[in-house]
């Protein structure tokens, strides 16, 4: 998802890099090595409680509405007890010894802070019995073993910050600088969560969004910028981007606004040379995979055509996808319409095939929708007794077989004089 978006890693299972293995489960020796150095040291001990009595002890902390912590039993065990639970074969975990007294640390957005986290937590556990590790250890293992220099998380792992540099204390390691960013939150302020199945990015690559519509929504959403600003591109982003003006005030995503945010960066796309040839190739593939089983001419799945209806639809649509709903629909399917048809709309139906096809032969190289709304009244004032509402009704189903859908001047406009000229010939002549 981060290569769809544009915003591929340095390194990665994937890319690789100087720092690998870049998969957790490949990295358990280096884990086991820096918890087996904190039990030497002192700082961590093994942990040997069964999960029964981690239970129990939650349980009452709940009943006396008082928060679950761990009680630091096994932190007093003598090395002899140790010893003897080890020999007995026993299941244990690694945890790490807080200690009180923690130093302040400055976070890039919130400023200094510091959280006793001995007097409130119990000893955290570290290394699992499984011989993973949590996400205390893995975190700061990880990061100094990479060469990090700046994490920034979100703003719920700021009061586990104080535990983190503890650990990179205890290891006698030199902590990177720590910056934690506000949430984004739903609509309705709450946390926007994995488990609300409407925001994995696959749903959004799946309904056609682009990358740029979402990253710029996001942007648009938080700070960091001297302005709300629609329409910003990547380079944009990276370039006004300041980190000192990252608020600590949540931001609400109104995923609403999506898809107005990608008319904006679909137009754009529309209108660069390169990237519109891609999105031809799409809508071609569109159109067969959505109307394959019809009427599909080949003349109107061909390169210029599909162009022109993009370059003339740019603007009116949010998704590419939007060109092959049924309002667009008889841009690509041409319609199967009798003579005998429109005869029953209007008896003047030769009259005005021939006024339509002599104006679009005339105007051909100059078609807009103002301007032939103009024409086509005009039009209408050289018949006999056909009202324009009759023969607005007539031209839609000559050109697209419904009886409902964009306005004529519209139809005409998109399809071109050529594609209008030949719906209309073989409408007369069906």
């Amino acid at each position: 998802m981060l290569d769809w978006a544009g915003i591929p890693p340095d390194e990665s299972p994937c890319r690789g890099g100087p720092r690998g293995p870049y998969v957790q489960s490949l990295r358990l020796e280096l884990y086991r090595g820096a918890s087996a150095a904190l039990l030497e040291s002192g700082a961590a001990y093994r942990c040997f409680c069964s999960p029964q009595r981690l239970e129990l002890l939650r349980r009452e902390a709940l009943r006396c509405q008082h928060t679950p912590r761990y009680d630091n039993r096994c932190r007093h065990l003598t090395p002899a007890e140790v010893a003897q639970k080890l020999s007995q074969g026993l299941d244990y975990v690694v945890r790490f010894r807080l200690e009180k007294g923690v130093e302040p640390f400055q976070d890039l957005v919130y400023g200094w802070n510091k959280h006793e986290v001995a007097e409130v937590e119990g000893d955290p556990v570290i290394l699992k019995g499984d011989g993973f590790p949590t996400y205390h250890l893995a975190n700061v293992v990880d990061d100094h073993y990479m060469g990090i220099t700046h994490v920034l998380r979100g703003t719920e792992w700021l009061t586990s910050t104080s535990k983190h540099l503890l650990l990179y204390k205890a290891f006698g390691w030199e902590p990177p600088q720590f910056g934690h960013l506000p949430l984004l939150l739903n609509k309705d302020g709450g946390k926007l969560s994995k488990r609300q199945g409407d925001i994995f990015l696959e749903r959004f690559v799946r309904d056609g969004f682009l990358p740029e519509a979402l990253l710029d929504i996001v942007t648009n959403c938080g700070s960091g910028f001297t302005e709300k600003q629609m329409g910003r591109t990547l380079e944009e982003l990276i370039s006004q981007f300041e980190i000192g003006r990252i608020t600590t005030h949540s931001a609400l995503l109104d995923l609403e606004m999506l898809p107005e945010f990608n008319r904006i960066h679909l137009t754009r796309h529309i209108e660069n040379e390169g990237l519109r040839q891609r999105l031809v190739r799409e809508l071609q593939e569109l159109v067969k995979h959505i109307y394959g089983d019809q009427q599909v001419d080949p003349e109107v799945l061909e390169k210029e055509y599909v162009e022109r209806v993009l370059l003339l639809r740019k603007g009116h649509i949010n998704l590419l996808k939007n060109l092959v709903s049924s309002d667009y629909s008889y841009l690509w399917v041409r319609p199967s319409v009798s003579r005998q048809q429109l005869q029953m709309i209007s008896a003047e139906v030769d009259e005005i095939g021939k006024l339509v096809l002599g104006l679009v032969t005339r105007q051909a190289a100059a078609l807009t929708v103002e301007e032939l709304n103009k024409d086509l009244r005009n039009l209408q004032k050289q018949t006999r007794e056909t009202k324009y509402s009759s023969m607005m009704q007539l031209l839609r189903l000559a050109l697209s077989g419904q009886q409902h859908g964009p306005s004529v001047a519209e139809m005409m406009v998109t399809l071109g004089a050529k594609e209008v000229s030949g719906r209309i010939h073989r409408a007369l002549s069906s």
